[in-house]
């Protein structure tokens, strides 16, 4: 009996050995290739009704009924095919116009900054399907945009703001002083369009009569100049960049009334060494909320202005001993005359209910987690829609909740991680979820969380993963100074304990940043982590002291000494990995990209007993190189923070660096310079310590661009191969 008990395990165990060998291995080229790509609903809009919603697929737009899942075309750009347009209308955005009987859309499009573009816009009448360029004077625009009634559109051109009546075709110049690397009408300069999140600087009021917009004075801003490869005699790209300690732009808000012609500045304070971060108008076409931060942004004022006079007021002032994020968690009730916003200063993100004078009405969610977005608020029920971390920080779920704080009510289902996109009457919500396993699936809900029907179940790449060998995440708790830190490992498939694996560290670490999240990644990033996996590494993934979603004080550790709590945690990791019966110990690397290159620069020159090999890509190397506001926020200036500057710089650790050491950069990075690549290449040779580099001339931050990326793989890869 015991015999016939062995023959049968052996023979499950053989079975087992047998399948995991059928399994087919993740190649280098899945890491490009979109095998593992899912399917998702791209542009969802809403209608009015909320019993449609639209997205754009190639060149159409097309409307979905989302109760049965029947579709109609409402554009297809393969129609209008002319000598201008050969291949037919490429569209690249669109918004509808407040009757829904117009698209307003965009083509054309030409990337600046991160989130700024000038392109080409057009207006279509769905009924008579007659498409109308905007306006043909001047060349491209920028943030173009209807009206609330539809009649006009307002834009940017060469730093000037104009609105155009949509009937007549009439044309009008809002302001007149703008001009290149000095004064920029409507859209954002680019240390705002970076930290701040916002490239398009202007709004209409709620009845389309005026604009609000904002007026940047870079001129006292120090130029940057990065060099454009590529001819005989090389060009410039110049651009208005503040560095840390340096001078910004001075900027001011004002109204424009379409009706009288007339622009008012709003009083924003005599202060000129400030931040606008914020301008929204509440419900009241008379009153603009303006969010006001010093400087160093640890105290935030929210103004009411009086459109017609520029007299604000301040209606609440919050202050916080370290610094204060901006969100756009401000949502103006209907009855105009209360207000949600959200913050931390009960140690949490929550939400908090005001009356139009600033008083504090109720704390609506409490609790030992975050509220990471406001969903909206259906005033019809007094019911607040939200996501929140309360499950896990790994997580994101939908909760309901009453302003007043109760009949809170989890309506997401599933661990793992729930985005949302809900309809403009509340009535129903789109939910994308995912986990570290599991592709997206879309999915259509009633608000109380009732599932009406799938959109896409990504059922056949969840049948394309169980054919390869794509590695699953282990999240584990690593217990590092007296702090309990959330992270990941991927095994290779064919693990075998008795064996040593090599580690890769992946780290990025910044301010409010999470790695270890329980969602499905395919992108490059991962997909080259599950590539290194096939081949025999252990990946790990840690989120630090400073990296988000746990609460405030666990986030603001760091202030004032970037790079030095989050190093010691990544570096304490690495040496507990290193005693774990499965770890080579001599071959343990760490790999980052912009903030993570600059940690995993630190991590090999503080931790040169642990790390073997690190890889720095696009990595800041001393935060006097980077913006004023980023770095401000967290570290103050140079001036008077000369010591964590100094302690959070690799420049100061070079001489420690005693592994194999590879700095890439792009020649044309407007965000972090290739400034930081060759002071700390400088730094190495001064220290005569020997490293590897390379340069992508004239690419940005991303370093993308025809062959680049798997150039750039490629070139990680053989050097992770040959030492670790």
């Amino acid at each position: 009996m015991k015999r016939i008990s062995a023959l049968i395990i052996l023979l499950v165990l053989c079975s087992l050995n047998i399948s995991a060998q059928e399994k087919k291995p993740i190649n280098f080229e899945h890491i490009f290739d979109g095998t593992f790509s899912p399917n998702n609903v791209q542009n969802v809009r809403w209608m009015n009704d909320g019993r449609f919603y639209t997205a754009s697929r190639g060149q159409q737009v097309v409307r979905f009924n989302i109760l049965d899942g029947s579709e109609l075309v409402l554009f297809d750009g393969s129609e209008f095919v002319s000598d201008d347009m050969p291949s037919g209308f490429l569209l690249q955005g669109y918004e509808f116009s407040a009757d829904e009987k117009k698209l307003f859309m965009r083509t054309n499009v030409e990337q600046i900054w991160r989130r700024s573009t000038r392109e080409d816009y057009y207006v279509y009448d769905i009924a008579s399907k007659s498409l109308d360029k905007l306006t043909s004077t001047g060349g491209k625009q920028q943030f173009a945009e209807l009206s609330p009634k539809g009649n006009r559109a307002a834009f940017v051109r060469d730093n000037n703001l104009f609105w155009i009546d949509l009937a007549s075709g009439t044309e009008t110049r809002i302001t007149d002083d703008g001009e290149f690397n000095k004064i920029i009408n409507g859209a954002a300069d680019w240390v705002y369009e970076e930290e701040f999140g916002f490239a398009k600087a202007w709004f209409w009021s709620p009845d389309g009569n005026k604009i609000a917009f904002y007026r940047f004075d870079e001129e006292r801003v120090k130029e940057f100049f990065m060099t454009e490869w590529g001819e005989l005699y090389p060009g410039l790209t110049r651009f208005k960049y503040p560095k840390a300690g340096e001078e910004n732009a001075i900027v001011s808000i004002h109204v424009y009334d379409l009706e009288t012609g007339q622009t008012t500045s709003m009083d924003v304070g005599e202060e000129e060494d400030q931040y606008i971060p914020r301008i929204n108008w509440t419900n009241s076409i008379n009153t603009l909320a303006i969010r006001r931060m010093n400087r160093l942004q640890n105290q935030q004022d929210l103004l009411f202005a009086d459109v017609s006079t520029g007299e604000t007021r301040i209606i609440m002032t919050e202050k916080s001993e370290g610094w204060l994020d901006v969100h756009d968690d401000l949502v103006f009730l209907k009855n105009g005359k209360q207000f949600l916003y959200t913050s931390e200063k009960d140690g949490y993100n929550h939400v908090y209910l005001y009356d139009m004078d600033g008083k504090e009405l109720n704390q609506v969610t409490k609790g030992e987690w975050e509220v990471t977005n406001v969903v909206g608020f259906n005033e019809r029920r007094h019911t607040l829609y939200f996501v929140s971390t309360e499950e896990s920080p790994l997580q994101r779920h939908l909760y309901q909740i009453r302003v007043d704080g109760k009949r809170k009510k989890q309506l997401s289902e599933g661990e793992g991680w729930h985005n949302i996109n809900m309809s403009r009457d509340y009535k129903y919500y789109i939910d994308t979820y995912s986990n570290f396993d599991k592709p997206p699936v879309v999915t259509l809900h009633r608000s109380n969380g009732k599932v009406q029907r799938t959109i896409e179940d990504n059922s056949e790449l969840e049948a394309r993963l169980d054919e390869y060998s794509f590695g699953t995440k282990e999240f584990k708790q690593f217990e590092v100074n007296g702090t309990s830190l959330n992270g990941y490992m991927i095994k290779p498939y064919d693990f075998d304990e008795s064996k040593k694996y090599p580690v890769l560290m992946y780290v990025y670490g910044g301010p409010g940043s999470q790695t270890v999240t329980s969602r499905f990644e395919s992108g490059q990033r991962p997909m080259w982590h599950q590539y290194l996996a096939n081949q025999g590494y252990i990946i790990v993934s840690v989120d630090n002291r400073g990296t988000g979603a746990r609460g405030r004080d666990f986030e603001q550790q760091t202030y004032l000494k970037l790079g030095q709590y989050e190093t010691e945690d990544q570096v304490d990791v690495a040496r507990e990995l290193a005693g774990l019966p499965f770890v080579d110990a001599r071959r343990i690397g760490i790999w980052g990209w912009s903030y993570g290159g600059y940690m995993s620069s630190l991590g090999i020159t503080v931790g040169n007993d642990v790390f073997s090999t690190a890889i720095a890509v696009a990595p800041v190397t001393y935060w006097g190189f980077y913006d004023t506001i980023y770095t401000e926020r967290f570290m103050r200036t140079p001036q008077t923070n000369p010591e964590g500057y100094r302690e959070g710089s690799p420049l100061y650790k070079t001489d420690q660096l005693e592994g194999n050491y590879l700095i890439i950069h792009g020649t044309g990075d407007d965000n972090v310079h290739f400034q930081n690549a060759v002071e700390m290449i400088d730094a190495l040779v001064k220290s005569d310590v020997q490293f590897e580099s390379m340069y992508y001339p004239n690419r940005n931050h991303g370093i993308f661009g025809g062959n680049t990326r798997q150039h750039l793989y490629r070139l990680m890869t053989d050097f992770i191969q040959e030492h670790l």
